[in-house]
C-alpha cells in the first residue's frame, strides 16, 4: 500500500512531492528526467528528516549520489547512475541494480556499495574506507590511489577482470579481483598491473600477463587466504556465487618492491 503521509508533505519540498511516495519504511523516488543536483537535494531532505531506506528508480546518468549524507541511510538505485557515486561518502550503503558510470567510490571514507553489474573507469579513486563489491568487470585504472586514512582501510572486490592500469598508484587497503567472466584458461589483460604502486596488496584470481616495474607476483599464504575468504563469502552472500568453486582456484598476491617507487627522480 502506497502512503503519502502528512509528515511526507511538511517536511518536503512541496516541488519533490509528486517524486515521492512511501511504502512502508521505504522512501521511494522517481528520478526520471530529475537533474542531479534536483536529486541529491532531495535525498539531503530525506536524510535531515532521518529517513533509513531509500529506493530511486529511472536512474540515468544523475551525479554524486550519496554524497553529503550524515544518517546511515540505505539507497538502493535502479538504472544507471551517473560519475562520482558515493563520492565522499561517510557510512551509507548503496546497492545498484545495474551498471555504473566513472570514478564511483571517489575518496569514500566509509560505508558499503554493492554493484549488479559492472563499473566504469577509475572506480575506487582514492577511495579511503569501506567496502565495495563489483559483480562483473570493472575499466581502467580501477583502484587508483586508494589509500588508508587513518584507523580506515578500503576493501574492493571486483568479480570479473578490469582493464589496463589496475591498482595504479595504489598507496593502502586490499584489492582482490576474481576473474569470475574469464573463459577457461584465459589471463587477465590488464595491462601495466600496479604501476607506480607504493602500498596495500592486490589478489589476483587467475593469471597476469603484464606487471609495471614497481611490483612483484608473490605467492599467498595462510594469513591472505584468510583475507580473500572473508571477501569471497561476503561477495557470496550478495550475487549468489559459488564459494568454494571460487576459492579453489589460483590466487597470487602483487605488492610493490618499494615504499617510494619514484624517490630517485626529485631533485632535493
Amino acid at each position: 500500500m502506497v502512503v503519502q503521509t502528512q509528515k511526507v508533505k511538511a517536511e518536503i519540498s512541496p516541488r519533490f512531492l509528486p517524486r515521492v511516495t512511501v511504502e512502508g519504511s521505504i522512501y521511494k523516488i522517481d528520478a526520471q528526467d530529475l537533474h542531479y543536483k534536483e536529486l541529491n537535494t532531495l535525498l539531503r531532505e530525506l536524510d535531515a528528516m532521518g529517513v533509513e531506506k531509500v529506493e530511486l528508480s529511472n536512474v540515468y546518468g544523475q551525479r554524486y549520489i550519496g554524497t553529503d549524507l550524515k544518517t546511515k541511510m540505505k539507497i538502493d538505485i535502479y538504472g544507471t547512475p551517473g560519475n562520482d557515486l558515493a563520492a565522499f561518502m561517510d557510512g551509507q550503503t548503496i546497492e545498484v541494480h545495474g551498471n555504473t558510470q566513472d570514478c564511483i567510490a571517489n575518496t569514500m571514507n566509509d560505508g558499503k556499495i554493492v554493484i549488479h553489474g559492472r563499473a566504469g573507469d577509475i572506480t575506487g579513486y582514492g577511495m579511503r574506507g569501506g567496502k565495495m563489491f563489483i559483480r562483473d568487470d570493472a575499466g581502467y585504472r580501477v583502484g587508483i590511489h586508494m589509500k588508508e586514512y587513518m584507523s580506515n582501510k578500503p576493501y574492493m572486490v571486483v568479480g570479473g577482470t578490469a582493464e589496463d592500469f589496475l591498482a595504479e598508484y595504489m598507496a593502502g587497503g586490499v584489492l582482490l579481483v576474481l576473474g569470475l567472466t574469464l573463459k577457461k584458461g584465459e589471463q587477465h589483460k590488464s595491462r601495466f598491473v600496479g604501476t607506480g604502486m607504493h602500498a596495500g596488496i592486490l589478489y589476483v584470481r587467475g593469471e597476469i600477463s603484464h606487471l609495471g616495474k614497481e611490483v612483484k607476483m608473490m605467492d599467498v599464504d595462510k594469513k591472505d587466504l584468510a583475507v580473500i575468504g572473508d571477501l569471497v563469502k561476503e561477495y557470496c552472500g550478495y550475487f549468489n556465487a559459488d564459494y568454494d568453486k571460487i576459492m579453489a582456484g589460483k590466487f597470487v598476491k602483487i605488492v610493490p618492491y618499494s615504499s617510494r617507487p619514484y624517490g630517485r627522480i626529485y631533485a632535493y
